[in-house]
């Protein structure tokens, strides 16, 4: 078979010299240029971005990986996105990286990739921009942060930042612990150590089959994570070999695996809309009905934050990922492909589960229903998602009277005043944070309560938006309304006053309004902003799509290859 890099470093004329000579002047010898597989690193290291920033060192042991199985591993760098320093939202640029990834792989001289990724969005962008290029590819996630610990208590990045600052506008905590907290929840390499966005993907990347066995949990500071990066780049020269690429283990069976596997863990509803994308690459048809429909009937087994109480570095100690499909049984489809060679099946049939208290049986799970519910209605005509694990069982049948905010900043400019007229029946709207409106859809969607209703104890109440929210949050948070108000969706003609209906088992989302007052708010609408008028920002703008279908730029959809371009001199 011959390699895509030899049309790089096989040729003996003015084109082959170019490409080897300047090689040379970082120390390669003539042989690595002899038609060996070219490994390409693809790493979204950055001080940058904190979850990814031990990755120089995850690098070097794929390297040894890769010259052990005689192949040439030449690593290069993309955009990286850190979630916790990107403003408006690191959301906003997953695409753009993507692209990024995409052009990379294949203007180079590349038989297979390894990705490196970690923080949330780095791992859909990677997934998204190698898929449209489909070569051999395994993706080695960064590996979780140990536990926090704060006066005693094991706490949760993310889940417990909400939980804190809650406690200091309710009065509950001070600012004084509040501060010596944020020295005590992110105290090793690593991304978010709670089920959030970072752990459910690099869970989403074992059971979709694109990652090695155990890479879900294993701590990024565990030598274990580091002798992983070895064995991927050991077996990625195999698979260019074997010609394995993305496509072949990115299946429709794949696909409905890893929606299972999110709800068995409790996951980000995050996933929904990174999934819908990397789908939309690789050529698979996936719908936001499947994730109801797959993930209904399906336990969530594991008591992490924020649904549980534990957090990945037990996860791991307890048997981790495997151990979570092995117990799914046949809502797994056991013969589906994996990038060591063998099948899901084989690769879990024999994992162990040693804390039952972390990973619950079938028989005795955490949540019986576990998987994200998608909603239905006049709200939201295209589709809403709730997260069933993180909500308050009295809450999923509500019905309320509607306290809107039109934006992000009129939310912060009056959920603190003691006069605004709310209460925990309430039901709380945010509008204009979707993918056109923030823009990027940023995680806001898990509104703060008000002061005066935390000082009585209430500690969740329904929550509406376009937004997302992380996926270390929690609560009764009804997210991605599609189409978004900035689109002219329903949502942006809900008034205050207006009744609103939440029935998570019926999949219902119902404004109590009329379709004839719904049609005259309608003919008054006027978009709420003017669009970008330059750059990154208007691409965007002018081609993002909806959430229920990803939040993909529409031009990106499907595989481009991986045909060597024409010659650059």
């Amino acid at each position: 078979m011959k390699r895509r890099s030899t049309a790089w470093f096989g040729p003996r004329d003015k084109g082959g010299f170019i490409h080897r000579s300047w090689m040379k002047n970082q120390g390669f010898p003539d042989h690595e240029f002899d038609g060996r597989p070219v490994i390409g690193i693809c790493n979204t290291w950055s001080e940058l971005t904190p979850c990814n920033a031990h990755f120089r060192k995850l690098a070097d042991h794929v390297k040894r990986g890769v010259y052990e199985a005689g192949g040439f591993p030449l690593e290069f760098p993309v955009m990286s996105l850190g979630e916790t320093l990107m403003r408006p939202t690191a959301m906003l640029f997953r695409n753009l990286v993507s692209m990024d990834v995409e052009e990379s792989i294949r203007a180079n001289p590349l038989d297979g990739v390894i990705l490196l990724a970690g923080c949330d969005k780095t791992t859909p962008a990677l997934l998204m921009g190698a898929a449209s290029c489909d070569l051999p590819a395994i993706m080695i996630s960064g590996g979780p942060m140990l536990n926090g610990k704060f006066h005693g208590e094991d706490i949760g990045s993310g889940t417990d930042v909400w939980r804190f600052s809650e406690d200091v506008r309710s009065g509950a905590m001070s600012e004084c612990d509040f501060l010596e907290a944020e020295g005590c929840m992110n105290r090793s390499a690593g991304h978010c150590m709670t089920m959030g966005t970072a752990s459910t993907m690099a869970s989403v990347v074992e059971a979709i089959g694109i990652g090695m066995p155990t890479n879900a949990a294993i701590p990024a500071v565990d030598a274990h994570r580091y002798a992983l990066a070895q064995m991927a780049g050991k077996r990625i020269v195999e698979m260019v070999q074997e010609d394995l690429r993305m496509s072949k283990i990115l299946t429709r069976d794949a696909f409905e695996n890893a929606i299972r596997v999110v709800g068995a863990i409790g996951g980000s509803t995050n996933a929904v809309i990174h999934l819908l994308a990397i789908a939309g690459r690789i050529g698979v048809n996936l719908s936001l009905d499947d994730w109801d429909s797959l993930g209904r009937g399906v336990p969530c087994l594991v008591n992490l934050m924020p649904s549980g109480k534990y957090l990945m570095e037990d996860f791991y100690y307890a048997g981790g990922l495997p151990a979570v499909i092995r117990d799914l049984g046949d809502l797994i489809h056991r013969d589906a492909l994996t990038v060591n060679g063998k099948t899901i099946g084989e690769n879990t049939s024999t994992a162990p589960c040693y804390n039952r208290d972390v990973i619950r049986s079938v028989s005795e799970p955490l949540v019986r229903e576990g998987g994200i519910a998608v909603l239905r209605g006049n709200l939201c005509p295209n589709g809403a998602v709730l997260k069933p694990s993180a909500a308050t069982p009295a809450l999923m049948k509500h019905c309320g009277r509607a306290v809107v905010f039109e934006s992000i900043e009129e939310l912060h400019s009056r959920i603190d005043d003691p006069n605004l007229e709310i209460d925990e029946t309430s039901v709380m709207v945010l509008k204009n944070c979707g993918p056109r409106g923030y823009p990027g859809m940023a995680e806001v969607g898990n509104m703060p309560l008000p002061p005066k209703l935390l000082k009585k104890g209430v500690t969740d109440m329904v929550r509406i938006s376009d937004a997302r929210m992380s996926g270390t949050a929690y609560g009764t948070v009804v997210l991605h309304i599609a189409p978004e108000a900035a689109a002219g969706g329903p949502l942006a003609l809900v008034k205050e006053g207006d009744f609103i209906e939440l029935d998570v088992d019926a999949r219902r989302l119902h404004l109590d309004v009329t379709d004839e007052e719904l049609e005259r708010r309608g003919s008054e609408w006027k978009p709420p902003a003017q669009p970008p008028q330059r750059g990154y920002y208007k691409l965007y703008y002018d081609h993002v799509m909806q959430a229920d279908q990803g939040a993909d730029l529409d031009f990106l959809i499907g595989r481009s290859g991986t045909d060597v371009p024409r010659e650059s001199h």
